[in-house]
């Protein structure tokens, strides 16, 4: 298997249906499987994989009982991957699944270890300023070039996953994996990526300036217990 993506769907039940035929329209013959990991939800999006599934082979299911964090979520499903290379997307079609397909082509392109990550187009300005805010903190606390860490997809070697200690079940887990592959010398190379509203639904993060807080306050937190430990 050429590369494992994991997509960790936590009430997504109108979402997957697109994501699914929308992998199934670019994967194109390419030796990839998804894994899209059902992260304890509760709106029936149990039922809709367990539906659809059986009509896109190269799609399996990862079923966490109880939601316990954005990052456990993608870590239980990395956790089955079969792919020399591995990585992640969100299921909420903000992040095109063709673009799992342009990273792997760079990482292919490439020699030794590398990190490809998407690098946001198209976002409202505000949302651009809040990024641009926690991007230079990150860069300056962490003294690692660090920007759009929240970007998508993101797609490495499975090699590079199996040496990680202790990585957050938050959404900490982006940056945590982009510090490490700053830390361990990987290529890190980024690509502009379309950024569009979602199509149903609504961020289970971002609904607000109270939202924003929260996920600053966590970041900040997980920024000074990494800087400790590592």
């Amino acid at each position: 298997m050429k590369l494992s993506i994991v997509v960790p769907c936590y009430n997504e039940k109108d979402n997957i249906p697109l994501i699914l035929e929308r992998f199934s329209e670019v994967i194109n013959g390419e030796d990839l499987e998804v894994i899209l990991v059902d992260n304890g939800s509760t709106d029936g999006s149990a039922q809709v994989l367990e539906e659809l599934l059986p009509r896109y082979p190269f799609a399996r299911k990862v079923t966490v009982e109880v939601n316990q964090g954005y990052g456990y979520g993608i870590l239980q499903g990395l956790r089955e991957c079969q792919g020399e290379y591995t990585g992640w997307t969100h299921a909420d079609m903000q992040t095109d699944p063709g673009d799992i397909l342009r990273a792997l082509k760079i990482i292919q392109e490439e020699r030794g270890l590398v990190f490809v990550k998407g690098n946001r187009k198209g976002r409202p300005l505000f949302d651009q300023f809040f990024t641009w805010g926690m991007s230079l903190f990150e860069t300056c606390y962490l003294h690692e070039r660090l920007y759009d860490i929240n970007a998508q997809p993101n797609i490495f070697p499975k090699i590079f996953y199996l040496e990680w200690e202790e990585p957050p079940y938050d959404f900490s887990l982006d940056l945590y994996a982009l510090y490490m592959a700053r830390k361990k010398g990987l290529k890190v190379l980024r690509f502009p990526v379309d950024f569009p509203e979602r199509v149903h639904g609504e961020s289970k993060w971002n609904t607000g300036l109270a939202s924003k807080w929260k996920f600053i306050k966590r970041t900040l937190d997980f920024s000074v217990r990494l800087k400790k430990e590592l």
